[in-house]
């Protein structure tokens, strides 16, 4: 990367004004209570299991509607529609090359690296767009769809917002370091979508003491939820999607950055 590829600056794709901002973490904060209500559930007294509201079914995919007519209300150029367009089908091709197996997900790294040149509200549109166009490659609608649209675009939001300053090695470190952690907070967000109800049908191997129980204290669900992450999730397809996802940033993650940078300065975009 030359020097003055390395001095582009962060560039912000879609417009992220206070409203759409204010938006966004709306729907951040409803996507978080859909996420964690089942901890902050009272049941009826003598209830032995809790039923999902189905309702946030439908109430996040709207949300998400909102939040994506919200952000294109600023206006995209054409060739910023363009690269979101190729970008998500290149994700879509890829994560089903992938499919999650041992945690090999290969949709993450461009992703990050996305949300880096283009800016946060790029990175959260490509999130929602990437998983929602790689679930009907391969089928892989469900109620669980919502929910990894919302996470992934979480991803893209905060690799939109890291640190403008960092370039060359320092740059490809500091996302390595946030390829990392998003790899393991996006397999702890996905487990509480199914941690309350699994258990309760039984898993193979998997002790009963590490079972949600619907009115106990959420500091006590909140231990059993980790050990439950731990053994089930953090030990293999997470730490699989974190070294996956950091290979192809430090590998392949120069030149992409390059590339991409390139096609932002022929796109209209704002400095950020």
């Amino acid at each position: 990367m030359s020097a003055a590829e390395k001095a582009v600056p962060r560039q912000t794709a879609v417009r992220v004004t206070g409203r759409s901002a204010l938006v966004m973490g709306l729907a951040s904060l409803a996507g978080l209570a859909m996420l964690t209500w089942p901890l902050l559930l009272v049941p009826e007294a003598g209830a032995e299991r809790v039923d999902p509201p189905f309702l946030f079914l439908a109430l996040l995919p709207v949300i998400l509607a909102v939040v994506l007519a919200e952000l294109s209300e600023g206006g995209m150029d054409s060739r910023v529609l363009a690269v979101l367009g190729v970008l998500t089908a290149v994700n879509a091709v890829l994560r089903g090359m992938g499919a999650g197996t041992a945690g090999v997900e290969l949709v993450f790294f461009l992703l990050i690296l996305g949300g880096r040149v283009f800016g946060p509200g790029f990175g959260f549109v490509l999130g929602c767009t990437s998983l929602f166009a790689s679930a009907l490659l391969t089928a892989g609608v469900g109620p669980w769809l919502p929910y990894q649209m919302l996470c992934a675009a979480w991803v893209g939001l905060g690799a939109g917002l890291l640190p403008r300053r960092a370039s060359g090695k320092a740059e490809i470190a500091m996302l390595v370091a946030y390829a990392v952690v998003a790899a393991y907070l996006y397999g702890l967000f996905m487990n509480l979508t199914g941690w309350p109800f699994l258990l309760g049908i039984g898993l193979p191997g998997i002790s009963e003491s590490l079972a949600f129980v619907p009115g106990d204290p959420v500091l006590e669900n909140l231990q059993r939820f980790g050990v439950y992450t731990l053994l089930t999730s953090t030990t293999s397809f997470d730490t699989g999607r974190a070294i996956t996802t950091s290979l192809c940033v430090v590998l392949l993650g120069p030149a992409i950055l390059t590339t991409l940078r390139r096609a932002a300065r022929r796109a209209t975009v704002v400095p950020d």
